[in-house]
């Protein structure tokens, strides 16, 4: 009998797997290849625009994607790096074979935790609560909660041009029966798609005619505890290619032949990470479209190709990378493939990413309908968060929209759901200004900490950085510029103008053209570069901070009108019954989650409220 079983080695297994047996509970990871556990079958890279934010905030709660990727890392870039911080993330590629065995150390170095291989075909349920799980061997094991993170296995079908293989992305068999026996109990499924690009033997391309793309000369960590262990030095270079026109004669003359658009799909495709195809179909007036060409391991020499995903035949698929410039004589290693799998529909989860159908089953990761390793993970970090605190009958951990990217995922998936495989972007994020990569440990760290995945050593780290950040604050408000020959001297040798009057070096600060190393000439500052960064970035952007602080109070005021669960939403008059039936269907947790929910209008929300309050004397 275990706490908690995770079904699934991939990204969100793994973080599930490792949070509930880091907070103590008997933990059975079952995975079909004890080799795959966070295997990379897509693009070998870590983080990138929005989702280098996440890993940031899997590290600040005590999660570990990003300590492994910190150890197997091959080049990382801060993207963005000339914007404003609200759009800085961190990408870095990592090692395709050293990433999973970090991965797998880490885990099988936790005494709470078991991995099995096998395939779980069925779960056992009792009224409507999960028991345990039944193998495709028919053995049964009995766990309190079950964490389901499938990936792209569930009835997974490889597909390249009319080809269409049973299988997941290795050629692993695929889970045949577990969604089946999911939509029964009354999950509803959907089929999607994803896709992976071919894989080329580096020395058959010249790297000559490619433009280089060197990793960064700083250093950088997802994580907020470990140093930096590579060689800045050593950084592998990746390459920007580009294709042209005969790159889109060759895939327009073949477009039927396409898995996707010769009808041999069911499962609709990620819109924000299309195959090569699609993008040339849905942005005709583009003339080229941008690709690197990327290291997948130092073990050997087989590179990726980012950007050029495609479910073309192969004879296709050879001409296609032919055709780029550079590729003449390229040698395809692995033929490019899509792959559909079933999801089910996260309008069936709570926010807790407990199931609605089943009690005490979470799911996480791709079978939510997302796409990514880091939404897988961060899911799966949630899941086995909220299956501890369930057993342990305490509230769940739900992080709202303006605490963290993964709040802003999970709320969207469970308010808005998806016909497509989602991927978070900075867009979707309307508080991002306070949602940033560097502030991610002052955003979460504190519930690491409560929930028992960050230790006392790193909670006081945390408390020491906040108490630094003030002080430091303060000496800027309370320091003034004194205006003399010295400090004119001072500007005038950094092409600085003056300033016209004694002001505080804050103020200062809120200048564009002055940064706060400019202002060590004026203030002692024995601070770490992490403390100068947050309290510079405080003080320029007050303003705009504020101004988001104020949205954020306006929806924590709807966060905290509570709906009942037991609400019959058939008694409240006046609804637009398309309110009435998603409201039914989605059973918002508040207002302001309802007013999240597509088709629910204001005049809905304001009948709403007036109901609440008369019947259960709540939002006073």
């Amino acid at each position: 009998m275990y706490d908690i079983i995770v079904v699934g080695g991939g990204h969100a297994g793994c973080e599930a797997a490792y949070a509930a047996s880091k907070m103590g509970k008997k933990t059975l990871l079952i995975t079909a290849n004890i080799q795959n556990i966070a295997d990379m079958p897509c693009n070998p890279s870590i983080g990138g625009t929005a989702k280098g934010i996440v890993v940031r905030e899997i590290d600040a709660l005590g999660g570990i994607m990003g300590k492994v990727a910190d150890k197997s890392l091959l080049q990382i870039k801060m993207l963005n790096s000339k914007k404003g911080p609200a759009v800085r993330s961190l990408r870095a590629q990592a090692d395709k074979k050293v990433y999973p065995q970090k991965m797998l150390e880490v885990l099988q170095a936790n005494k709470n935790l078991e991995i099995k291989e096998a395939m779980v075909e069925d779960l056992i349920i009792e009224d409507k609560k999960i028991k345990g799980v039944i193998l495709a061997s028919k053995e049964e094991i009995l766990g309190t909660c079950v964490i389901l993170t499938t990936g792209t296995y569930l009835k997974a079908q490889i597909l390249v041009g009319s080809e269409k293989t049973p299988g997941g992305p290795h050629g692993e068999k695929e889970s045949k029966n577990l969604s089946d026996n999911l939509r029964n109990l009354g999950f509803e499924i959907q089929r999607l798609k994803t896709g992976t690009p071919p894989r080329i033997d580096k020395n058959s391309v010249d790297l000559t005619k490619l433009e280089e793309e060197k990793g960064d000369d700083r250093y950088y960590t997802f994580s907020f505890d470990d140093a930096p262990v590579y060689d800045i030095d050593k950084q592998e270079s990746c390459y920007l290619v580009y294709t042209n026109s005969k790159t889109h004669e060759i895939i327009n003359n073949n477009l039927e032949k396409s898995s996707m658009y010769g009808g041999y799909v069911e499962g609709v495709g990620p819109r924000y990470c299309p195959s090569i195809e699609d993008k040339i179909v849905r942005f005709k007036d583009k003339e080229r479209h941008q690709l690197f060409f990327e290291p997948e391991t130092i073990l050997n020499d087989e590179w990726y190709l980012q950007g050029f995903s495609t479910s073309m035949p192969r004879d296709v698929q050879i001409e296609m990378v032919h055709s780029l410039r550079g590729f003449e004589n390229a040698k395809i290693l692995k033929n490019a493939y899509a792959i559909e799998y079933d999801a089910i529909n996260p309008l069936q989860l709570k926010n807790s990413l407990e199931t609605k159908v089943i009690e005490n089953l979470f799911t996480a990761g791709q079978i939510n309908g997302t796409s990514g390793y880091e939404e897988a993970a961060c899911q799966g970090l949630m899941a086995g968060i909220n299956a501890v605190l369930k057993i342990d009958n305490k509230k769940p951990l739900v992080l709202k929209r303006n605490e963290a990217y993964i709040g802003v995922l999970i709320d969207d998936l469970v308010t808005k759901g998806t016909k497509e495989p989602y991927r978070l972007l900075t867009s979707r994020a309307e508080y991002r200004l306070i949602l940033r990569g560097d502030n991610a440990d002052l955003r979460l760290r504190k519930y690491g900490y409560e929930v028992g995945l960050i230790n006392e050593e790193q909670y006081q780290r945390l408390i020491t950085k906040e108490t630094a950040i003030k002080e430091l604050t303060n000496k800027l408000l309370t320091t003034n510029l004194k205006i003399n020959e010295e400090t004119k001297n001072i500007f005038t040798k950094a092409g600085l103008e003056i300033p016209s009057r004694s002001e505080s070096l804050a103020k200062l600060l809120k200048r564009p053209e002055i940064n706060i190393d400019f202002l060590k000439s004026f203030l002692e500052m024995d601070y770490s570069p992490l403390v100068l960064e947050q309290v510079e970035i405080a003080i320029k952007y007050e303003g705009y901070i504020e101004k988001t602080n104020k949205e954020v109070e306006k929806l924590l005021a709807l966060e905290s009108k509570q709906i009942p669960e037991d609400i019959d939403y058939n008694l409240v008059r006046n609804l637009a019954s398309e309110a009435r039936s998603k409201l039914m269907a989605i059973r918002p947790a508040t207002i302001a989650q309802a007013t999240r929910i597509s088709g629910v209008n204001p005049a809905d929300i304001a009948v709403l409220t007036v109901y609440l309050k008369k019947e259960y004397g709540k939002n006073e």
